[in-house]
């Protein structure tokens, strides 16, 4: 697929068929061929969700900078009139792997329809600056919030992420990622493979879409 941005067009690829359609964005460092999305993508595909996994301008032109902010979040606009327009989704779900999170969020602050947000690592802070926190739009989301977290995140500190989600009240449901860093990668000794933690992921966001009715 195709999508029409106000910085030129970008690709995007769907996987599964759904009257739920989950539009995720990619983190700072990667693609829309990430292969922690790609994986996720296709494992909820079989559960009966259309996933979309798109590019922003920058990473479509190879470059490695992020766009500026207010491009991203266009990016993020484009892309659910694309789907909505393609797909006759029934239900937009956005959200993406640690930036391209934060900037679907953003979008919903200011007003961009969804009926639900998926984190995958959302980037709280940078890493050791705990000061800098990157939660003030996060009030201003009406719709209902899932933030999968690694315990090891450097990106989120779980006592600022706890605070910062218990101001949010139900609207936020929190799933730890035991041992996980911001890619969820575990460590050896616990015993448990990519794939399993990945399993768990996947698992997560189908039960979490499921209590919604999406």
């Amino acid at each position: 697929m195709e999508i029409t941005t106000p910085r030129g067009p970008v690709s995007a690829s769907v996987h599964g068929v759904g009257a739920t359609v989950l539009a995720l964005g990619h983190g700072a460092g990667g693609d829309r061929q990430t292969g922690l999305l790609v994986r996720l993508a296709d494992a909820l595909a079989k559960g009966g969700c259309a996933v979309v996994l798109y590019n922003f301008p920058y990473s479509e032109a190879r470059r490695r900078a992020p766009d500026p902010p207010a491009v991203l979040e266009q990016t993020v606009t484009a892309v659910a009139a694309r789907v909505r327009e393609a797909l006759g989704a029934r239900a937009l779900v956005l959200g993406g792997k640690s930036m391209g999170g934060r900037i679907a969020s953003q979008a919903v602050a200011k007003g961009l329809a969804a009926k639900g947000l998926v984190f995958l690592g959302y980037p709280l802070h940078p890493p050791n600056r705990f000061a800098t926190l990157r939660d003030r739009h996060l009030p201003d989301i009406g719709v209902p919030m899932l933030f999968v977290q690694g315990t090891r995140d450097a990106f989120a500190r779980a006592d600022l992420l706890a605070s910062v989600l218990g101001g949010l009240g139900e609207r936020a449901t929190l799933h730890s990622i035991e041992g996980g860093d911001h890619s969820f990668a575990v460590p050896r000794r616990s015993g448990r493979t990519p794939a399993q933690v990945e399993a768990e992921v996947a698992s997560a966001i189908r039960e979490w879409l499921g209590a919604r009715g999406l």
